[in-house]
């Protein structure tokens, strides 16, 4: 008799060493992070590149592309699977990859083995994306949501300053700084393996890796409405990323790799504060919000590179964030928020899917843009269209609450 009570007293080898539901979820998050900030790590090393192996701008683009290539590729054909396989499955398998790409990043001896690596590391997260999204709101509805919006843009900034950092202060920046890397996602691969999984595979693991479009019916509408926040914030990401660096040292008159990657940090600060700060606010308001400040933000910056004004560049830049942060957690709350737990990582991968289409595509078009045109023009032009689309999304935003609004006063004149 007390045999048996003490076996069942005492908690099963797995469970005893199974991390807790908070610990889970603060590891996904850092997963995200530091998934995207691997994706901007090359950044600031890509004048050392360009030095050591006389790369062409129009092959830094190509290298910038076919990461997002990979991206979506990956969303496209694996953005479902963690529905139906599970979670960790897929980001165990995610991160244990990501050591593969520090390694071929840290061995890279010329444009071919560059452009690889960037390619596997955009298929490596863009597996994970709505895998880690889909986990952290299974674990935390709220929390989760809040996540999904707060990480990526603080994980994108980070990876630019930490590779700023390497390139300007510690030797040896082209190796150094993937071997710290790769260390993390090996102590994340460890986490991942102690994790309980927060759903239960389904079938039709196969079926999943067929290329869908098709949303759940709920969520139909919500991203009709979101679309035009999504494509202009991402937009936006994607000029800071491509042409954000080089502004900041023509506008500083210095090359130091750290402050490369100084304005996409500042835009990516205060867009995550801000969503901190307005978690609370209903996600149409929100993307309101986020469209009216991108518009007021974008253009004070264009009257800045106008005017060659730092000062006036980093003001824009952060008025700008207070819009990317608020504009893309009301677009995801708005959408996953309505749909069922199996259908969360099929969906956020086709938001996802949309938001790096709105990042990728204009980038390279300003990639190629500067074989023809100056900086300056280029990121002129830029900044005009990513207006347009803000102010396309404000106007369509507030049709919506104020149809909405009317709807719900008619309801209630009925009532009495």
């Amino acid at each position: 008799m007390n045999s048996t009570a003490t076996a069942i007293a005492r908690p099963r080898p797995r469970e005893a060493h199974t991390l807790s539901a908070g610990a889970s979820f603060y590891l996904l998050a850092s997963i995200t992070v530091s998934f995207l900030a691997g994706s901007s790590l090359p950044t600031p090393l890509y004048p050392l590149y360009q030095s050591l192996w006389s790369l062409s701008p129009m092959t830094i683009t190509v290298v910038f592309g076919v990461y997002a290539l990979g991206v979506l590729a990956a969303l496209l054909f694996a953005g479902r699977l963690s529905d139906h396989l599970g979670r960790r499955p897929v980001l165990i398998f995610a991160a244990l990859m990501q050591l593969i790409v520090m390694s071929m990043f840290a061995t890279a001896a010329g444009a071919a083995s560059l452009i690889a690596a960037r390619l596997l590391q955009g298929l490596t997260t863009g597996a994970a994306l709505a895998a880690v999204g889909a986990a952290m709101i299974d674990l935390n509805k709220a929390r989760g949501t809040t996540a999904n919006a707060v990480a990526p843009p603080f994980g994108s900034a980070l990876g630019g300053i930490i590779g700023g950092f390497f390139v300007q202060f510690l030797p040896a920046p082209t190796e150094l700084v993937y071997a710290a890397f790769a260390a993390i996602f090996a102590a994340q691969s460890v986490g991942l393996a102690l994790m309980k999984e927060p759903i239960s595979p389904r079938p039709g693991v196969w079926q999943s890796l067929k290329p869908q479009f098709t949303l759940p019916a709920a969520a139909r509408e919500p991203l009709l409405l979101a679309l035009p926040v999504l494509i202009a914030v991402w937009a936006l990401a994607g000029l800071y990323a491509s042409l954000g660096p080089a502004l900041v040292r023509g506008l500083l008159g210095s090359n130091a790799p750290l402050l490369g990657g100084l304005a996409i940090f500042v835009l990516a600060a205060t867009g995550g504060s801000a969503v901190l700060l307005l978690k609370d606010l209903e996600p149409r308001r929100m993307m309101a919000l986020g469209a009216a400040s991108l518009v007021v933000g974008i253009g004070i910056v264009m009257a800045a590179m106008s005017h060659n004004s730092t000062a006036a560049f980093f003001l824009g830049t952060a008025i700008a964030g207070l819009g990317f942060g608020p504009g893309f957690q009301g677009a995801v709350r708005s959408v996953v928020s309505v749909v069922a737990p199996h259908e969360r990582a099929g969906t956020l991968s086709i938001v996802f899917i949309v938001s790096y289409i709105s990042f990728g595509v204009p980038a390279i078009v300003a990639g190629s843009m500067l074989r023809r045109a100056a900086l300056l023009p280029t990121a002129q032009v830029f900044s005009a269209a990513v207006m347009a689309l803000a102010a396309a999304a404000l106007i369509a935003t507030a049709l919506r609450l104020t149809s909405v609004s009317r709807a719900r006063a008619r309801a209630a004149a009925r009532r009495y």
